[in-house]
């Protein structure tokens, strides 16, 4: 073996419980030590191990996007959403139009315009994006 394949054997050994994610059980060790690094490294892009934080970030990313793929919502979806878990009816949206208009929206014969999508990101504190 060559120094470089010893150097990176033993290194690897105290690194691969870290940057290998297969199971539940690994991705939330790999979770555990992401925050851990977070709680030390916040955003700061000079620190000698943000490098690993970054990488530690991009590997969770790619098994939760393989295992737990969200689906696509329209703007449509996620007010219905944000209006049933807030426990709202069309009356207490006023601020996007009158009880016509929001039925309109509600039953897809009417788009949200920009004004209407920004008030309703103010409302639910979300970003506009959610309604596009």
């Amino acid at each position: 073996m060559t120094l470089l394949t010893n150097e990176l054997q033993t290194n690897w050994s105290a690194l691969s419980p870290l940057l290998l994610i297969r199971n539940e059980e690994e991705l939330d060790n790999a979770i555990n030590h992401l925050n851990q690094l977070l709680d030390e490294i916040g955003d700061n892009e000079e620190h000698p191990l943000y490098g690993l934080l970054d990488t530690l970030g991009t590997l969770i990313e790619a098994y939760e996007e393989e295992h737990y793929p969200i689906s696509e919502v329209s703007g449509l979806e996620a007010l219905q959403y944000l209006m049933q878990e807030h426990h709202l009816t069309q009356s207490d949206l006023a601020e996007i139009g009158s009880q016509g208009v929001v039925s309109e929206i509600l039953n897809g014969k009417r788009e949200l315009n920009i004004r209407q999508i920004r008030a309703l990101a103010k409302r639910f504190n979300v970003s506009a994006a959610v309604f596009v």
